[in-house]
């Protein structure tokens, strides 16, 4: 019997309904019965009991593949065809999560290494969570991610070459970027969270509000996260390399760089179809602790760090709205989507406990090799229920909001040729391995930490510390032009965001839904809130040129008001 019920407002109000020592009072039991009644009533709810993926309107529409739940080999494969990635496989060494329950049972690892020296690489990291393959850049590049080094373990020269060889990844050149620096620590981001719930309630105190909104931090995490992200994208897209992200738990700073990294560096990315595929690859398939981090546990280790990405992510759809296929409001649907309880996407912490739940999980390990057929059609487990399945919590017309409206495909095309870095069977050492730390290149003599005089190298070294004071001086450094040629060309199809003073700001439609009064002159989903924005916008202009504002508000320049010119 639980305790309590909790009601997650979208306005940030926390509603908990708590039930009697001797049983459910009779208060709280009319509570229950009209959540339950109203869920019933709903004609979408009532087809939901005991409905296959078919019936379903799964994804966004007809025209729409379904998002990969990515819970078998094949469809691990078939992506990695999509990215190009011809130098990695599908690893099945973790298919009974026997090295790591927080990672998928499938991953990519380079073609040229075999599962054992997978197993005894990974078990030299952190949760066992070694490099893998993130995104294959189609002009040669590779991100990967891994767990930080397990310092304490003793490993021998075999183990130290596996590692080796799953950080090189058949490249010359290595970046290993530390994640957590520069960004904000979980206990961080959960303050600024909190403040910005309590600023945001509708009751809230309107006395200094734009100081108040400074001093939750909110914005300067987002701002963090947009600069690092951004800088990665130009390591990423300037050389042919492999850039490793190295967070100690891999399971929270990781996903999100790696998923803005994608974004910002891929026009494919910013469809409807390849955002979900990144949340369901980078987030929900790595083992992003989503029912911890948004205090489902009852624990003490909350922080919606998904949340986070999430307006970092609007903040590029709103600096850049002709490259993005989907809207602010599939946004405000995914960010709402995090509390729904009918699927266990956003519901688990790791993908063996959505594997145990769904009944895939077997103890048994099956024999995968690349172009093996498929089993038949009779022996598929039907795909489960997850969060893309739009159509069990929003109408067509709702649907059709997602989409945006000032997308331009053809501005966003991926110019690059494929190309592919060769890949020996037996790769020498790297020529150059560096760690990108506080916006700076600075080179090591070794890349495990296990070797004899694992350190950076001294100024004396012909190898010079790099600083860059943004994005841009980073690319014009990676790029190696001289400073008289003026800023280098970014690659086709990469966008730098701008990440000062005002160019961040506040999600007020996520975050003020609470204020019907705030929300007015945003933009409006339907042709009858069109109609009745600009009514508004002409009563300003005929208030505005009568003379009938004060003076005082006639010459200040609100950024946040219809008028605006970033409108």
């Amino acid at each position: 019997m639980p305790d309590e019920i909790l009601i997650h407002g979208r306005d940030f109000r926390l509603l908990r309904v708590g039930f009697g020592e001797g049983g459910l009072e009779p208060l709280a039991f009319r509570v229950a019965m009209a959540i339950i009644q109203a869920r019933a009533q709903n004609s979408q709810a009532q087809q939901y009991d005991g409905m296959t993926v078919s019936k379903a309107c799964c994804g966004l529409g007809p025209s729409e593949p379904p998002v990969p739940l990515l819970e078998t080999p094949e469809e691990w494969e078939a992506e990695r065809k999509k990215h190009g990635a011809r130098g990695w496989r599908v690893s099945t060494v973790n298919e009974r999560f026997d090295i790591s329950t927080s990672l998928p049972r499938y991953f990519w690892v380079p073609r040229q290494t075999l599962d054992s020296e997978v197993r005894k690489a990974f078990g030299h990291f952190h949760q066992g969570r070694g490099p893998r393959l993130c995104w294959h850049h189609p002009g040669g590049s590779d991100l990967l991610r891994s767990g930080g080094f397990y310092e304490a373990s003793d490993p021998n020269r075999e183990d130290i070459r596996a590692v080796e060889l799953l950080l090189q990844a058949g490249h010359s050149d290595i970046v290993l970027v530390d994640t957590v620096d520069e960004l904000p620590s979980l206990a961080d981001i959960q303050l600024a969270h909190l403040r910005l719930r309590a600023l945001c309630l509708p009751d809230a105190a309107d006395e200094k509000w734009l100081s108040a909104l400074e001093g939750t931090r909110w914005l300067d995490h987002v701002r963090s996260c947009l600069r690092k992200a951004s800088d990665i994208s130009v390591l990423v897209t300037s050389r042919v390399r492999s850039v490793v992200l190295q967070e100690q738990g891999d399971r929270d700073l990781n996903g999100l760089l790696s998923s803005l990294v994608q974004l910002l560096s891929a026009p494919g990315a910013r469809t409807l179809y390849g955002l979900q595929t990144i949340v369901q690859r980078e987030w929900v398939a790595a083992g992003h602790p989503f029912l911890t981090r948004l205090g489902g546990s009852g624990g003490s280790e909350e922080a919606p760090v998904f949340l986070l990405f999430l307006d970092c992510l609007w903040q590029l759809v709103h600096q850049f709205p002709a490259e993005f296929e989907f809207s602010e409001f599939f946004l405000l649907a995914l960010h709402d989507s995090v509390r729904v309880p009918d699927t266990p996407t956003f519901l688990r912490d790791t993908p063996w406990e959505r594997a145990k739940q769904s009944g895939q999980f077997s103890s048994y390990t099956k024999v995968y090799t690349t172009g093996s057929p498929q089993s038949p059609v009779g022996d598929l487990v039907p795909r489960p229920l997850s969060v893309w399945d739009w159509g069990l919590r929003y109408s067509h017309q709702q649907i059709l909001q997602f989409y945006n409206p000032c997308y331009e495909p053809h501005h966003s095309s991926d110019s690059y040729p494929p190309k592919e870095q060769p890949t020996p069977v037996t790769p020498g050492p790297p020529r150059s391995i560096f760690l990108f730390s506080r916006g700076t290149l600075t080179p090591l003599n070794q890349l495990c930490p296990w070797r004899d005089g694992f350190s950076s190298l001294t100024s004396s070294s012909r190898w010079l510390v790099r600083h860059n004071t943004s994005s841009d001086s980073l690319a014009d450094q990676e790029w190696g032009l001289p400073p008289h040629w003026g800023p280098s060309p970014l690659p086709p199809g990469l966008l730098l965001p701008g990440f000062l003073g005002p160019q961040i700001r506040l999600w007020r439609r996520c975050y003020l839904r609470g204020r019907p009064e705030v929300q007015t002159g945003l933009s409006a989903p339907t042709v009858s809130g069109l109609l009745d924005e600009l009514a508004q916008l002409q009563e300003l202009l005929r208030a505005w040129s009568s003379g009938a504002l004060p003076g005082a508000q006639r010459k200040t320049k609100d950024l946040d008001t219809p008028l605006s010119p970033s409108r």
